[in-house]
């Protein structure tokens, strides 16, 4: 069975928990698609709300992660032969460990195999691909970016998209790999090559690595190969 989830959280803090869950499992042609908006007694940060339009007083009454429903169809379906597709794995992961819920079958990351497989790519969240790779030319209707079930769905089409470049084994591979960037995709050097900052602005990707906690491991990992001079 492959499993398409997709979180939206309270906010992007390592203490921050979910507050909606979005899921469309699939397995030969049955499909089965379930969405949950859950309390976890965390407060929903003005910022996030922005984005995905959950607010704190929509989440009042609603059950835990744990008591969803997604929840339970999701532990029923724990199992080794099964694949949870997720795009970030590291933050969707985290996420549903901090909310009881630890995966036991196999995982695979979207984006980072995007990163591997299309690296022409100059962004690599899930909206900036649904658009750059077409895939809202098939995509069903009422689909509404930053909902949990929507981006699913979304998630399921990538995935689709990048099944006919390689094969699952590839794939699962390719999730755990670490990835060599050639950009910088923010700041002040956002779309410039790595290798040029360094040469103009070697100060800058050093800052980096001391201070960004937040920074993107395959970017850190990227970065400190051009210092290190492993070109």
């Amino acid at each position: 069975m492959l499993l398409f989830l997709d979180l939206e959280t309270t906010g992007v803090e390592h203490t921050d928990k979910i507050c909606s869950v979005g899921l469309v499992a699939k397995e030969n042609e049955q499909v089965v698609v379930l969405s949950d908006i859950v309390n976890e007694g965390k407060k929903i940060a003005s910022q996030s709300s922005a984005i995905h339009h959950i607010t704190n007083e929509m989440v009042v009454g609603k059950p835990s992660f744990c008591e969803s429903q997604t929840y339970n169809f999701l532990q029923k379906h724990n199992k080794e032969e099964n694949f949870l597709v997720v795009h970030n794995a590291k933050f969707i992961v985290e996420k549903l460990a901090s909310s009881g819920f630890l995966f036991k079958g196999e995982i695979i990351d979207t984006q980072r195999v995007t990163k591997h497989l299309i690296e022409e790519c100059e962004l690599f969240s899930l909206q900036y691909l649904r658009y750059e790779l077409q895939l809202y030319k098939s995509e069903r209707s009422g689909i509404i970016a930053h909902d949990a079930l929507s981006d699913a769905y979304v998630i399921m089409q990538l995935f689709e998209y990048l099944l006919e470049l390689t094969g699952m084994e590839q794939m699962q591979k390719l999730s755990f790999e670490s990835v060599f960037l050639q950009k910088i995709d923010f700041g002040k050097y956002k779309g410039e090559y790595i290798e040029e900052i360094m040469m103009k602005d070697r100060g800058y990707l050093e800052w980096l690595l001391r201070k960004a906690d937040d920074l993107d491991e395959d970017m850190r990992y990227s970065i400190e190969r051009y210092l290190r001079g492993a070109l």
